[in-house]
């Protein structure tokens, strides 16, 4: 399916130039990548280290990569070299562990750090406790954490029709957002179906996929 244009456009358009729109490309094609490209989009977002590492031998260079899946230890040397954001961190030893790797480079390397807001168990993510215990251990020792930079949180509402629900969540995200980065954090939040929310509850990045792209198949 072709990338919508249109859709893009006005897109680029709501959200103006305060707040970063990540184009979400898993499962896509490089010729939609491409495409998407020439229209002047430069973040995508890739849930696979495999398909990231595929796509990125094949696309230019200038694309800014985010990882927005959940990223597996392991995994993390795959693309620490040139990564631009890691947007899922939900946890010390996956943050110990891309610190670690981008220290071998040596390079430092953006992170968010993603908290559980919404109901269901299978989404992954800090709590309001397990996410003071991250950044306290952070700053307290930020020698220890040279090489990678916390710039924010991420998270995923419920999927649900309920609106008041999907903005209480996004309203608890970005008070601990105001709470650990008063002044100038990245707040990913958003995605196709609920962008719009996000945005008015202070979202300063979205990810979006299918309005873009057009629905997986």
């Amino acid at each position: 399916m072709p990338i919508d244009r249109d859709a893009y456009q006005a897109i680029r358009k709501t959200l103006g130039e305060k707040i970063t729109l990540v184009a979400v490309s898993k499962t896509k094609t490089v010729e939609d990548i491409l495409a998407l490209f020439a229209e002047g989009q430069r973040d995508f977002g890739e849930n696979y280290v495999q398909e990231l590492t595929d796509k990125r031998a094949q696309l230019p260079a200038a694309i800014r990569w985010h990882f927005i899946g959940h990223l597996q230890s392991n995994k993390v040397k795959h693309i620490i070299s040139f990564v631009y954001l890691i947007h899922g961190v939900d946890s010390l030893k996956l943050l110990n562990e891309i610190n670690k790797q981008a220290a071998k480079i040596p390079r430092v390397v953006d992170v968010l750090l993603q908290v559980h807001i919404a109901r269901e168990e299978t989404k992954f993510g800090l709590d309001a406790a397990e996410l003071a215990q991250v950044m306290e251990t952070v700053r307290t020792n930020p020698e220890q954490w040279a090489h990678i930079r916390v710039r924010g949180l991420m998270g995923m509402a419920s999927n649900t029709e309920d609106i008041s629900a999907v903005v209480a969540e996004f309203r608890q995200l970005k008070g601990l957002l105001d709470q650990w980065f008063p002044s100038d954090g990245i707040l990913s939040m958003g995605m196709s179906g609920d962008y719009q929310l996000a945005v008015k509850e202070g979202s300063t990045m979205v990810r979006i996929g299918s309005l873009l792209f057009g629905k997986r198949g």
